[in-house]
């Protein structure tokens, strides 16, 4: 529920809430297991929802999705309400929710290509050393060159296969090619198939604008991604959730500070996007959660541990709902301690000691207000929410489905003529040059009965004749295995050429390297 001062987030000595014009400033919810974040999560996107605001957020253990059905009355949540002095305005209703699944199995499939994807996160989900994430981007740099089109992963496959084919003549121009490298990428690319990610690279391709709808009545739909059997593939979340990041950041235009988002971003296990990362990645992401504000997009992230977020990217997090962390290890002590420091202090409050002795559906809460100054951090009963506590049922998420707008537009794949198709129709046209050559070369020897030639370029010997033509000179032959050679070489370089010509124009890849739309 939404009031005029902004999201109602709970009560403490006063009511604290989050102000919609600095709501934009992102955020952090973060706790120990079964503390209560999934809640503050579910009554945040609810208080979006009813201010008009588009939500997207990660269901991780399928009870988010409960947030598409009403709430039925429970005496702890109206106990709660009462306690809060919220009874009055307290309702159990349904927010409008849309599914949506990388597997296409919970919601509508969601797809992308290898394109718009980009070698930078491609990398990190293949688990790429230096040397062969080199290779990757040589492979795109190719493609973008000869106007190959990278749709799906039997695209990219046929680009690495052709970059090996190529490899000595591609180490002179884009630099060091290794065979070895292409092979381990290749045996990546069948681990990655294995854990259902040739879903999520194809076509149709998903509209980001799809995440952006209202309901005719005004309210902000909640995108719910399924994410539950997702998690076990935790490269493929991580990279999913940056790549619709970094589309955000390229196709929404700059509105400076609205009075309220245009789409807030929830990233729960938010730890699984900062695990392993090299430090390249992890300068982009504080990049782009850093500019994207002026967008109007709000990031906020979800996870038990602050010390799992980079010390860059958790300045940029301005209100936060701290839920209860333990301190049982000395790791635990540190970030009760961090989780401390980061909240401006109250006099009336031990910050430190009072992390630990939360309750359920107890948080320590700071939002900005004013000037975009934390307000002082208050300890805070955390509001019920509308929607229902528990998961839809299989019937219910089918219902839902399809009476979505977007259903059927995304259900069906697309195979458009793509690098795989390219690479091979240049393959047989080489091949029939070949055959057409050896067919020219067949037919002048029964007329002049000039010896044929292998393919090495050796004479085939020619015993018992005395008739026998005088062999050509070195010149001669050197010069006809060169003019062979040419006319393969002419018919590879006019299809690159055509295929070029035709695109029209160069790729661009922003600033986590997928591809840029609109240029």
């Amino acid at each position: 529920m939404s009031k005029n001062k902004g999201i109602f987030v709970g009560a403490a000595s006063r009511d604290m809430f989050l102000d919609l014009k600095l709501a934009n400033r992102h955020g952090l919810i973060a706790g120990a297991t079964g503390t209560g974040k999934t809640v503050s999560l579910q009554i945040l996107a609810e208080g979006f929802s009813n201010a008009g605001v588009p939500v997207f957020c990660a269901d991780i253990k399928g009870d988010l999705s409960g947030i598409a059905m009403a709430g039925v009355e429970k005496d702890f949540l109206e106990k709660r309400a009462a306690d809060i002095g919220f009874s009055k305005k307290y309702k159990y209703e349904a927010s409008p929710a849309t599914f949506w699944d990388l597997l296409g199995e919970q919601g509508h499939p969601i797809r992308t290509t290898i394109s718009e994807v980009g070698p930078l996160l491609l990398a990190r989900l293949l688990e790429l050393n230096d040397t062969q994430e080199g290779v990757l981007n040589i492979a795109f740099e190719l493609a973008d060159d000869e106007g190959l089109l990278l749709l799906d992963l039997k695209d990219l496959r046929a680009i690495l296969a052709h970059v090996a084919e190529r490899a000595s003549e591609l180490s002179k121009h884009y630099g060091n090619v290794s065979k070895a490298s292409i092979g381990a990428i290749q045996r990546r690319l069948l681990v990655l198939e294995r854990q259902g990610a040739e879903n999520f690279f194809g076509e149709p391709a998903l509209n980001i604008r799809d995440f952006l709808r209202t309901t005719h009545d005004g309210r902000g739909m909640i995108n719910v991604l399924a994410a539950d059997k997702l998690m076990t593939a935790p490269r493929l979340y991580s990279v999913f959730l940056l790549w619709l990041l970094s589309e955000l950041f390229e196709e929404l235009p700059e509105v400076g500070d609205p009075d309220k988002p245009k789409l807030v971003f929830f990233f729960d296990e938010a730890h699984l996007l900062f695990k392993d990362a090299p430090k390249a990645l992890v300068e982009k992401v504080e990049q782009v959660v850093r500019l994207i504000r002026s967008k109007g997009v709000g990031v906020y992230f979800v996870t038990q541990n602050p010390l799992d977020i980079p010390d860059a990217v958790l300045a940029q997090l301005g209100n936060r709902v701290q839920h209860a962390l333990r301190a049982f290890t000395p790791r635990d002590q540190r970030a009760v301690r961090t989780a401390a420091e980061t909240f401006r202090p109250n006099p009336d409050l031990d910050t430190e000691r009072v992390i630990t002795e939360l309750g359920v559906g107890e948080a320590l809460v700071s939002t900005l207000e004013g000037k975009g100054i934390p307000s002082i951090v208050k300890r805070t009963l955390i509001r019920p929410p509308s929607s229902r506590l528990g998961p839809v049922t299989k019937a219910e998420r089918r219902a839902l489905i399809q009476a979505s707008p977007s259903f059927g537009v995304y259900e069906r794949t697309k195979d458009r003529h793509s690098a795989y198709e390219m690479l091979q129709q240049r393959a047989e046209e080489a091949q029939r040059q070949e055959e057409r050559q050896a067919e020219a070369e067949e037919k002048l020897w029964k007329k002049t009965g000039e010896p044929r030639r292998t393919r090495s370029g050796f004479q085939l010997p020619d015993f018992g004749r005395d008739d026998s033509p005088r062999p050509s000179s070195r010149k001669t032959r050197t010069k006809r295995r060169r003019s062979r050679d040419t006319a393969i070489e002419v018919g590879l370089k006019s299809a690159a050429r055509s295929i070029g010509n035709s695109l029209g124009r160069a790729l661009v890849r922003g600033l986590l390297g997928s591809l840029k739309r609109g240029f």
